[in-house]
């Protein structure tokens, strides 16, 4: 029997010793009716005290694990004890076969204890990182993403993120055309995700041009934190067919910037500015990122989260 002791660990000796006699029977290292070394053995063997071994094998003999022979010593139960299906007991289990399954392709044990402490070391991630040197911008990608995922969404500038403390647990995303430069600056190997996004949204088009024809002398408002937003939401109406004086357009940013808002038939404005908008607004949202774009951070959660339980 082969056993690694830690002595420097927050899990007793004790119950080191009881995990891995009753994983060795799981994963049949150690078989039903084998003899296992006496307490005296096991303390001489891995240098600790007699009363530690003991009261490991007594532990395991009351769980029915293991058997005491009178004047023979100390062997494996002939049958596996029944026992309820604990969340522990399950994850032995689990661990049992993966050593199992090991053994059968000829992995070394050492190797498999060597790539579970390093899975185990690994920090899963615990957020998405929204990497934007805009910060306008950055705080509308983050108010698109928030809403459609499960891990908390923050941000930061390009370089911020080559900061340990920064990095250190986020999935980090980024907008295309910053993606040659954030690469640059992560860590070698860190994975980085680019965001798909729309120029002008489909379906933000399709309802302007449904909306102009019995609005086209109407006054319609532009509402975004982001200079580029109302840039190209103004060229979008105009292209549209709206005249340029029948556009209110207010920088979000800006004290006062609801001001007039109420009374526009319409107001466009991206995901952020929307939810800040006067109740009696209608909004016209536009989204920068794609649908398809939304799926491809939620499956990378899914994988996220799927390590996260190695």
């Amino acid at each position: 029997m082969r056993l690694w002791l830690n002595r420097t660990s927050e899990v007793s000796l004790r119950e080191q010793l009881t995990t891995q006699v009753r994983l060795g029977i799981l994963c049949r290292e150690l078989k039903a009716g084998e003899r296992l070394p006496s307490t005296r053995e096991l303390a001489r063997r891995y240098g600790i005290h007699a009363n530690t071994a003991s009261a490991a094998y007594k532990e395991l003999e009351e769980a029915g694990w293991l058997e005491f022979r009178h004047g023979s010593g100390v062997y494996v139960s002939a049958n596996r004890p029944a026992l309820p299906q604990s969340p522990e007991l399950m994850a032995d289990e689990l661990i049992g076969d993966l050593a199992v399954r090991a053994r059968k392709l000829g992995i070394a044990p050492q190797m498999v204890r060597e790539r579970l402490l390093r899975w185990l070391r690994m920090e899963p991630p615990a957020r998405w990182l929204v990497i934007e040197p805009d910060p306008e911008l950055r705080a509308i990608v983050i108010a698109e993403m928030e809403p459609a995922l499960s891990l908390p969404v923050s941000g930061c500038a390009p370089e911020e993120c080559a900061q340990a403390s920064v990095i250190a647990g986020a999935m980090p995303v980024v907008l295309p055309s910053k993606a040659a430069t954030v690469r640059k600056l992560l860590p070698p190997g860190r994975e980085l995700t680019v965001l798909e996004v729309q120029p002008v949204s489909p379906e933000l088009q399709a309802r302007v041009q449904r909306y102009m024809p019995e609005h086209a002398g109407d006054l319609v408002g532009i509402a975004s934190r982001w200079a580029e937003f109302q840039i190209v939401a103004r060229i979008m109406l105009v292209a549209a067919g709206l005249p340029p004086e029948c556009l209110l357009v207010r920088d979000a940013s800006k004290p006062g910037w609801k001001r007039g808002l109420s009374a526009a038939s319409a107001v466009v404005c991206d995901a952020l500015t929307a939810a800040e908008l006067p109740r009696e607004c209608f909004a016209l949202t536009f989204k920068l990122l794609s649908e398809s774009a939304i799926a491809h951070l939620r499956e990378a959660e899914s994988r996220a989260a799927t390590v996260s339980l190695v």
